[in-house]
């Protein structure tokens, strides 16, 4: 049985790391890689995913991200997911299992093999979901439309008010170096 992993919000500057596991246990059709997929449709494909597999998601949130790194977060979520799934195969999207025994990778296996298309939609709805659940928390950061990531929308939004209790502190771009951001 072939366990698939995949993550979303690896490149975020706010907000969780998502990885999530998914063993398919009846046919699933339509999977394919979470970002070509319409926001509708991956919506669709996440309750079907979650009533016909087995899956885990683990979610790092941005404290853990700035304190430990990605590279800690994302072998510390797929060390749950295999131990969640012991006994199955585990193939990770990309090139690397972040030290993590007896995990496969594979470049572009989220639009390659079902099961880790699963886990991407997965993983990126969960952590779609949390952001817009966190909107009203931090109203000046338009959450719902960038979800975290380092768009010119959210870099000005940033600019303007600063590092919110969200954003991953760590993270030092460019156009953000000017130390009162850093507080």
């Amino acid at each position: 049985m072939l366990c698939g992993i995949d993550e979303a919000g690896r490149g975020c500057i706010a907000g969780p790391l998502v990885v999530a596991g998914v063993v398919i246990e009846k046919e699933i059709e339509d999977l394919a890689d979470s970002k070509v997929i319409s926001e509708k449709k991956r919506n669709l494909l996440f309750n079907l995913i979650k009533k016909r597999a087995r899956y885990k998601i683990v979610f790092c949130d941005n404290v853990m991200v700035d304190e430990k790194g990605l590279s800690y977060c994302l072998g510390y979520a797929i060390r749950k997911i295999k131990k969640h799934f012991s006994g199955c195969e585990i193939l990770m999207d990309g090139n690397s299992s972040f030290g993590v025994e007896g995990v496969n990778t594979m470049v572009k296996a989220d639009a390659k093999v079902a099961e880790v298309s699963a886990a991407s939609i997965l993983a990126k709805v969960s952590r779609d979901s949390y952001m817009y659940n966190i909107c009203e928390k931090f109203p000046n950061y338009s959450l719902a439309r960038h979800k975290g990531y380092g768009t010119a929308l959210h870099i000005s939004e940033v600019k303007k008010f600063g590092y919110s209790s969200i954003h991953r502190k760590s993270f030092k771009i460019k156009s953000l170096r000017e130390p009162s951001l850093f507080g």
